[in-house]
């Protein structure tokens, strides 16, 4: 089957209640109800959209499987749309057999039926300032790339994406579409009535979508929680790093963008900086100086 060739993609920036589940759940179901008249194909949820994202121990209490958040999200679409298709990216907490991450799900729903396309597990657990992740949730070690019906994409949560491997990583292996669901206290000195932070994920993400010819979809939580003001600003970049939408940094708000896929591959040949780096890349990894397992004895010690 051929890929679609636009993507309509609405992005719900959410103010949760902290550690209210099936309250934040509701207030979710309101926003897609508003989406319901004219649904997008793709509507992407914050980082901990459900719960709120400072929990510390309660993360135990709080984590929940893939499987029973993709069924308590697609519930919740269906029941607010009318049971129409659509696919939903939320950040949830997960607990997998007794092992607990910040993770990221893909779900594809129908009238009668929800499917799990992919789940990201974060792999950068901040512990600097005011985080403290690693002390409660285990790190994620793939990063994947994964098919949809608007063609590749891949799930980097928060940090991961302030990191540019991952980013490039992700285009290397095929990624179209990067959807980074986040959760970012602001931070810094204001520039111009704008919080440091603020403008570094815009900067990061600009220079991303640029470099590799990818549509950036950045969805951030807001509110406060304990003190902490989390930054929103969700927006989505073009590939030839436009911001085409932009949300405010202290609203729950809901923005909404069609992406023209094809404009990939117009800024892939007009700037090849991808196709460089994918035959660069082998003698790049293969550099002895770089700290890499390799094999022999030395693999086996790492």
């Amino acid at each position: 089957m051929a890929e679609a060739v636009a993507l309509r993609v609405a992005i719900v920036q959410m103010k949760p209640d902290k550690g209210q589940y099936r309250a934040n759940l509701r207030s979710a179901g309101e926003a897609f109800s508003q989406l319901a008249a004219d649904s997008p194909n793709l509507v992407v949820l914050p980082e901990a959209a459900m719960t709120g994202y400072f929990l510390e121990g309660a993360v135990y209490e709080l984590a929940i499987t893939a499987q029973r958040f993709a069924r308590d999200l697609a519930a919740t679409w269906r029941e607010a749309s009318g049971g129409q298709t659509a696919d939903l990216v939320a950040g949830f907490f997960e607990n997998d057999d007794g092992n607990y991450y910040n993770s990221a799900a893909y779900v594809h729903v129908e009238p009668r039926a929800e499917r799990i396309v992919h789940v990201h597990r974060k792999m950068f657990l901040p512990t600097y300032g005011v985080f403290d992740e690693e002390r409660f949730l285990s790190r994620g070690r793939h990063l994947g790339v994964f098919e949809t019906e608007f063609g590749r994409m891949a799930l980097l949560v928060c940090e991961d994406a302030c990191h540019a491997i991952t980013a490039t990583l992700a285009a290397v292996k095929g990624a179209r579409v990067l959807i980074v669901p986040s959760a970012s206290p602001g931070r810094g000195i204001e520039v111009e009535g704008e919080l440091a932070s603020i403008t570094q994920w815009r900067d990061t993400l600009r220079l991303a979508a640029m470099e590799h010819g990818v549509f950036v979809i950045y969805a951030g939580l807001t509110g406060f929680e304990g003190g902490k003001g989390m930054t929103g600003s969700s927006f989505i970049v073009d590939p030839r790093g436009s911001i085409l939408v932009r949300a405010p940094a202290t609203e729950a708000c809901i923005i909404r963008a069609d992406l023209d896929l094809a404009e990939i591959d117009r800024a892939r040949a007009t700037l090849p900086l991808l196709g460089d780096l994918a035959a660069v890349l082998p003698n790049l990894l293969l550099d002895p100086e770089l700290p890499l397992p390799r094999g022999g004895r030395d693999a086996a010690d790492c």
